[in-house]
């Protein structure tokens, strides 16, 4: 299995950053997504698992590329060979974490299950874990947003706590929450594989 690793938005895209706290501190959503994902990669790497980051740059890369170059990817890989995953901060005055998959029944949704055991297993005695829906096996939010929705393979898009939340901003500056956060996705995505491999 091909676990392709994209980064939420640029370092240019406008808005996409928390207030600046009383001490002068501001996270940028750019930043931090590309922290987790260089994170998770190398995990990955040292396991032995191939995953390729499908935005290197730090610019925003338009949405219609980082479709096509999944696309690409699965067109050699096979889509069913391959997971996609778009690590993301959240905002809109909520707290806790979150997973997306596009619209309807899916392969993602299986995917994103595993994620939401992984996470609450990882933040749950501590944060919200916020499910979409009351069905244990499909607890994601079902979205209709373009990486999900234009891309062949199966995919799952994070949100990981919310940066315009001061409590939650502070937790993932923080190199714990990092950790916690990269470490969360690695043990998701081996899950994944897993069952993956059980489909085979």
């Amino acid at each position: 299995m091909k676990i392709l690793l994209d980064n939420g938005h640029g370092e240019e895209t406008p808005g996409k950053c928390s207030p600046v706290w009383p001490d002068g501190s501001c996270l940028r959503e750019y930043e931090f997504a590309r922290d987790i994902v260089r994170r998770v990669f190398d995990r990955l790497h040292a396991r032995g698992v191939v995953a390729e980051i499908i935005v290197p740059e730090l610019r925003d890369v338009p949405l219609y590329v980082r479709a096509n170059r999944v696309n690409g990817i699965c067109d050699v890989a096979g889509k069913e060979n391959c997971l996609l995953v778009s690590v993301h901060a959240n905002a809109g005055g909520g707290t806790g974490w979150e997973a997306h998959t596009c619209l309807g029944d899916s392969m993602s949704d299986r995917y994103s299950a595993l994620f939401y055991e992984k996470a609450e297993a990882a933040f749950g005695k501590e944060w919200r874990i916020r499910k979409g829906s009351a069905d244990p096996a499909d607890p994601d939010w079902d979205s209709n947003f373009a990486i999900l929705r234009d891309t062949k393979c199966p995919a799952v898009l994070t949100e990981n706590f919310f940066m315009d939340s001061e409590p939650d901003c502070r937790f993932i500056m923080s190199e714990e929450g990092r950790e916690r956060i990269a470490v969360m996705h690695v043990e998701a995505i081996l899950a994944c594989i897993d069952y993956h491999q059980t489909q085979s």
